[in-house]
């Protein structure tokens, strides 16, 4: 007779918060820092379809649109301020990334940028101050403007050398700060959203798949060379890749329902992990290639370093599942975080239309553990909602607490129940920040209240929430309180 060992939550588990530079840094044009896409980014919901769309200059019109990025909740300037608030809920742990731009503004430089270097060495050493492990995204959706426009973007191979001379320089600089890495954030997005991916928008529908395939496999090649300079700079490192997961349902028990969302899961759910993983592509994809006439150009020695520079973990976004059926109509659609499915009849919805679904992160530990057995790290999770501050200050935000402590809850049923191993677990917009599809600042997400709105205006005064208690307890309690 065997006697069940309580698992639970990890004591070394990485409670904390997540964010992304471009979303909430500001000092767009402070420090020597380039511009990058982020930085022609205009407010508003129709934001990624200005971008996209053919002929976009990516200029900044300040006549015609706002640009809310460029200041975003000036954590350039309030770092301080906003990581002593992280201490006190008890962070383990603070996702951010680098601003490429601050490190090489054009991208192509022959040496970085010192003062985008020293900008970071403040901030790590902050949270270190606070006992708090940064968690690093290296490149998360600002890739320097000058590689959109003279190269390319992820098209030209010409960019991997100029990527492994960011990751060396980095690396390099914060080996004695910075233990945990990953390299491209939501890496499989440029599936859905190239632009922000990749570095560029597709012209013609036709067109898309040889350049989207062969971008793909320049980024994968520049993560294996990051991961191959991280484990020989700093060896008690971890890095990890990024992907966006949702798990795809069939609408119904019809097995071409139950085939299609099959496919649907292996392209966007595992093809990136796959060679990132695993270190080469699926006979699936090689298949989906040839029926698609894609030819990549492969260079000696690519495989290889492919195969020899696999990462230590996955960090994956969860926000809402998918549901699938091959016959659809525009009747039958839904949208959220980038992706369209059809309505789900068991599920309710966000106020921004995305379905909530904690079961379905519960699924997606299981699938992910169960297909590749590395640890896994869930580095985005939350609700996006309108939040109404009240007249004595409170903001009581009772539905994002019920939204978290059910996919806790999830987390901590895969650990317990189904032995998936988990590394942390860092929300997303831990304090509120510009909205990346939409640029919105009343899309909030975080336990802090920043006090800034869709119009610019407000006094990026920071106020804690009714969640930010909720949380600190949560980690007090490593996951046992909720």
């Amino acid at each position: 007779m065997t006697t069940k060992t309580k698992t639970r939550f990890p004591q070394n588990f990485l409670w904390g918060g997540a964010t992304a530079a471009n979303q909430m840094e500001g000092g767009f044009h402070e420090g020597n820092k380039g511009l990058n896409i982020a930085d022609v980014l205009p407010g508003g919901k129709q934001r990624l379809n200005i971008l996209s769309e053919p002929g976009f200059d990516f200029e900044i019109d300040k006549d015609q649109y706002s640009y809310p990025n460029h200041e975003g909740i000036d954590f350039y300037h309030k770092y301080k301020e906003d990581i002593a608030l992280f201490a006190e809920m008890g962070f383990k742990s603070f996702r951010l990334s680098i601003a490429w731009t601050r490190i090489f503004p054009n991208g192509d430089e022959e040496e970085p940028n010192e003062e985008g270097l020293a900008f970071y060495d403040r901030v790590f050493d902050e949270l270190n101050k606070h006992g708090i492990e940064p968690v690093v995204t290296i490149s998360h959706y600002e890739m320097p403007l000058n590689l959109v426009k003279h190269y390319g973007g992820w098209r030209s191979r010409e960019v991997i050398t100029f990527f492994e001379r960011y990751v060396h320089a980095i690396f390099n600089r914060y080996k004695d700060k910075v233990k945990y890495w990953m390299t491209f954030n939501e890496i499989n997005s440029g599936l859905m959203m190239p632009i922000m991916g990749l570095g560029f928008s597709i012209q013609k529908e036709e067109d898309k798949y040889q350049p989207t395939f062969q971008a793909f496999h320049h980024q994968f090649v520049a993560s294996s060379l990051a991961v191959k300079a991280c484990h020989e700079i700093i060896p008690d490192a971890k890095i990890g890749c990024m992907i966006i997961f949702a798990p795809v349902y069939a609408y119904d028990s019809n097995p071409e329902n139950q085939l299609h969302a099959l496919q649907e899961e292996r392209l966007f759910n595992y093809y990136c992990a796959d060679v990132q993983v695993r270190g080469e592509y699926s006979p699936f994809m090689k298949r989906y290639f040839e029926k698609h006439d894609i030819e990549l150009d492969i260079q000696d020695g690519d495989l290889e370093l492919l195969k020899e520079n696999t990462v230590d973990y996955i960090a994956f976004s969860y926000y809402m599942s998918r549901t699938e059926k091959k016959q659809k109509t525009a009747d039958d659609q839904v949208k959220g975080n980038i992706m369209s499915g059809v309505k789900n009849p068991f599920l309710e919805a966000s106020d921004w239309g995305w379905e909530i679904d904690p079961t379905g992160l519960r699924i997606s530990l299981n699938k992910l553990y169960e297909r590749y057995q590395v640890p896994l790290f869930v580095v985005e999770n939350g609700l996006g909602a309108y939040d109404e501050m009240e007249e004595d200050g409170s903001i009581n935000d009772d539905y994002r607490i019920d939204y978290l402590r059910e996919h806790i809850k999830a987390m901590r049923s895969a650990i317990d129940e189904d032995g998936v191993e988990m590394m942390g677990y860092t929300s997303w917009g831990c304090i509120d920040l510009v909205s990346a599809s939409t640029g919105e600042m009343s899309k909030r997400y975080g336990y802090i209240y920043v006090d800034k709105h869709d119009d610019g205006s407000g006094s990026l005064e920071r106020s804690r929430k009714k969640s930010f208690y909720w949380y600190k307890n949560v980690i007090e309690s490593n996951g046992e309180e909720l």
